[in-house]
């Protein structure tokens, strides 16, 4: 079977830096699972690794659709599956790398979407309701049916919120779980997890969230905001819809910043929730003074020794 490595943890935790260098060692190419990287100008405010930091790797599945576009878990795991193949194919090793629990759990348990029918009356309604009475209302909908779906989900996320009712309502089943009907893989996955104690994590978030906004998070904000680039999807992205709450003067300055920390902090908590459900993943702590080269060499060697079993 063909191999393909998985670099997984929470934002800020560093998987970033890691992957690039583990893709030098090992000759790969990395591919993006992350849900919002994947629109064209969102840079700053979803940390999309810049062409100087990318150092010569390449990187798949970033800038792939319009941040006015609507993109589906179904269509990541396609493309994906795509670039693994011809990864793979130029003798190359792929490297999926991210922070979204649902679309590495696509690739990894080959979940097949095809038999998941979408009634466009029931979406309608969905939306209808949210519209009336708030996403908060849906997500208490949903946590009647799925109580563990629904404390991974946020409240501003309608979009996975109502999918997750629509395939419920329809079929009884679960969204993240029910795929009976699943790919029959050809890859081999090894998953590595980061994990950071939680007040060093929450450090660096802060850090980073800081870092953002003197990089001109603002200023990416106001110009896809005023040429109204930013979708349905794009407009709830973490960062984002809280710079337009300070445009629109809902917040001060120092209370946006605050929000985007927490929301961040909170992100990171739900990441690490979802990701410590999953027994088969390899962990790999991360200190304040660990150094990069230290964390591959211990990738390497753990596959080496898998391999050889």
């Amino acid at each position: 079977m063909n191999k393909v490595i998985v670099i997984i943890g929470p934002t800020a935790v560093g998987k970033t830096s890691l992957s690039i260098e583990l893709a030098k060692q090992l000759n790969g190419e990395i591919i993006s699972a992350d849900s919002m990287q994947v629109f064209k100008h969102l840079n700053i405010g979803t940390a999309k690794a810049s062409l100087k930091e990318r150092d010569g790797i390449v990187h798949h599945m970033l800038d792939i659709v319009e941040p006015t576009d609507s993109f589906s878990v179904a269509e990541y795991q396609r493309i994906a599956y795509e670039k693994i193949e011809n990864i793979h194919d130029r003798g190359k090793t792929p490297i999926i790398v991210g922070g979204t629990g649902l679309y590495i759990n696509a690739l990894v348990y080959g979940y097949n979407f095809k038999d998941k029918k979408i009634d466009p009356l029931l979406r309608e309604n969905l939306n209808i309701a949210a519209d009336k009475y708030g996403n908060e209302m849906l997500l208490k909908e949903l946590a009647y049916y799925q109580p563990e779906a629904a404390k991974r989900l946020a409240v501003n996320d309608r979009k996975r919120i109502i999918r997750a009712l629509e395939v419920y309502l329809q079929t009884g089943d679960r969204i993240n779980t029910g795929q009976e009907n699943k790919i029959n893989s050809k890859y081999q996955f090894f998953v590595f997890g980061l994990h950071m104690d939680r007040d060093l994590l929450v450090d660096r978030i802060n850090r980073r969230v800081d870092i953002m906004m003197n990089e001109g998070l603002i200023e990416e904000v106001r110009q896809l905001y005023a040429n109204n680039l930013l979708g349905p999807v794009a407009v709830q992205a973490l960062g984002y819809k809280e710079v337009i709450d300070y445009f629109k003067g809902k917040t001060s300055y120092h209370e946006m910043v605050n929000v985007i920390k927490l929301e961040t902090r909170k992100y990171a908590k739900r990441q690490r929730t979802w990701f410590r459900r999953n027994k088969e993943i390899t962990w790999l702590e991360v200190h304040e003074n660990s150094q990069v080269s230290n964390l591959v060499d211990k990738i390497i060697k753990q596959l080496a020794g898998i391999l050889i079993l």
